[in-house]
This record gives C-alpha cells, structure tokens and sequence, in this order.
C-alpha cells in the first residue's frame, strides 16, 4: 500500500509589524497641530485636543502646564520647521544669496498654494494673540525678527543697497501673500505676485541685465 504523501502546510501570509504608539506628548503636540491650524487657535480647547490626541485632560496638563504654553509649544514647532526650510534651501544657494531668497519664497508659495491651506500659521496666530504677556507672543516675534534678519544679511551678501528696508517689504509681501490667499484665493495667484514682486526689490533683472 503506497503511503500517502503529507502536504506542507499552507503558509500564513507574514503580518505587518505593528507601528509603535506615539508618546502622548507626541500624540498631544500632532492633535494641537492640525486643530490650531485648521480651527484657530481661540476656537479649539484642551477637551478637544486630548480627545484628538487620544487622551484625556490630565495627560495634556501633565505635559504642558496651560493650554497658552501647549500654544507657544506648537509655534516653536512651526517657527523651527519654517526656519529650517531656509537653512536647507541655504544650501543649494550657498553663493547665491538672491536665489536663497527666492527660492525659500517659492517653498513657502507652493506650501501656501495647496488646498488645505490657511496661509501663514505664525501670521494667523500673531492676529489671534495679540497679548504682550502671552507666551506664544514671544515666539511669534522672534521668528518674525528673525526671518527679517535673515533677509537682510542675504541683501547685504548680494551688494544690495539699503537692505533692512527691502528685507522689511520683503516681510511684508510673504505675510500679504498669505493673508490675500484667504481673503481673494487664488485667482490672481498671490504667490505669483510675491515672487514677481520679489525679484524686482531683489533686482533679479538689473542683474541679468548687466551680466
């Protein structure tokens, strides 16, 4: 009698292995993130957030001592993000300050062009928080400073003159872009106009010219 031959058993088809949890302060930061933006920053309380963030209100403040300095903590986070997209743009530009420039203004263009956008999350908060005392004021003013600062030493690398007044418009057209996306959208393409108006001040075109 032939004996009958076992079949190997069908194999199970491999799980993927499972993402790790975010911590809560992770989990609570990334929930202040998305509702702060989309929401506003006035509309949204801590019940909201540690709902989001899958915890409870006792586990927010055990991390951030207020909602104001849960806040200062989300624009930190913005305001290091924003600032390292300048460093890394800086480093394809190394010699070439104006294109520094510009190009750090498309970056911020197309991230404002895109269609959950609402502009600027630094300018938004600076409209919702106009205590001196609060922490995120604090913050907000640094970065803004600072982004003027760096458009100023970038002028004054490419020869330009009277480079604080043009790092201060410069400021000026990358908030109004923003600000414009949310009052007229996008049918005069305000990131369009920015660079535009950008290259004039830089005088990308006087340069071209004269090479």
């Amino acid at each position: 009698m032939t004996a009958r031959k076992t079949l190997p058993a069908a194999r199970k088809p491999a799980l993927p292995p499972e993402k790790p949890e975010l911590p809560p302060r992770t989990r609570i930061l990334k929930a202040a993130h998305d509702l702060f933006y989309s929401q506003g920053i006035r509309g949204v309380g801590v019940e909201a957030v540690a709902a989001t963030a899958d915890t409870n209100k006792m586990t927010l403040y055990r991390h951030f001592t207020s909602k104001d300095e849960l806040v200062a903590e989300y624009l930190r986070e913005v305001a290091a993000e924003i600032e390292g997209g300048w460093d890394r743009v800086g480093l394809a530009n190394k010699n070439d300050p104006r294109g520094h420039i510009l190009a750090w203004l498309t970056e911020m263009g197309r991230q404002m062009e895109r269609p959950e956008s609402r502009g600027c999350p630094i300018t938004n908060a600076a409209i919702e928080l106009p205590e001196p005392n609060h922490p995120g004021r604090q913050v907000i003013e640094e970065h803004k400073k600072g982004m003027r600062r760096r458009f100023a030493e970038n002028c004054r690398k490419a020869g330009l003159k009277r480079a604080d007044m043009i790092a201060d418009q410069l400021l000026m057209l990358l908030d109004g872009a923003g600000v414009s996306l949310q009052t007229i959208g996008r049918t005069n393409s305000p990131t369009a106009s920015l660079l535009r108006h950008a290259e004039w001040l830089l005088g990308v075109e006087e340069n071209s010219k004269a090479g």
